[in-house]
């Protein structure tokens, strides 16, 4: 449960996250653990800052996995090289970490059970469970307080000066109104590298 956004605009993209974590009706906040969302990725290709909702233990399983595999087969910057990278990661989620990849008995795909977002250079992602990879061009969010994210995001789009700032107020909003998500909140951004032609 949280609320996690992407954002790119003005020539920017970023990522920003609330930082609270729920287990049942108990909740951990940032006075009690330093929860962050966002793992800063460096690839060879540069920085990237990854995102997850769901469950906590997603969030070291998915650093150290990432960790496992060769630097050149850590490849985010299109949505074809992230497919190949999380297929890659597929099955080592399984075998070094013990994956459980059914969600339900009609499955199409073995399931890695996450719900991604990336924000680098190259733009902004969505990837989900089946490997679904998603190409955003405004602005994207995950987690229980997405709705009001997206809401608070398209309200203020045309207002806003920068990514930062629609990220912001996507993140906040999703901490007003949604009882799963609280501040502080973190937010990261990169400058969006031109596109070659």
């Amino acid at each position: 449960m949280t609320t996690l956004v992407i954002v790119k605009k003005a020539g920017q993209v970023a990522i920003a996250a609330e930082t609270l974590v729920t287990f049942g009706d108990t909740r951990l906040g940032s006075r009690f653990e330093a929860n962050s969302k966002i793992l800063r990725l460096d690839t060879p290709q540069g920085v990237n800052y990854v995102g997850m909702a769901g469950s906590v233990a997603h969030f070291p399983v998915l650093r150290k996995a990432m960790g496992s595999l060769p630097p050149e087969q850590v490849l985010l910057g299109s949505k074809d090289e992230i497919f190949d990278t999380f297929t890659r990661l597929h099955p080592v989620l399984k075998d070094q970490f013990y994956l459980q990849t059914k969600e339900d008995d009609n499955d199409p795909y073995e399931s890695s059970q996450f719900s991604v977002v990336i924000a680098n250079q190259t733009g902004i992602y969505g990837l989900y469970s089946y490997r679904e990879i998603f190409e955003f061009k405004q602005f994207w969010g995950i987690g229980s307080g997405r709705s009001f994210a997206l809401g608070a995001m398209h309200a203020i789009w045309d207002k806003a000066k920068t990514a930062r700032e629609v990220a912001m107020i996507g993140v906040n909003a999703g901490c007003e109104f949604d009882k799963n998500s609280a501040p502080p909140v973190e937010l990261y951004s990169l400058k969006l590298k031109a596109k070659e032609k």
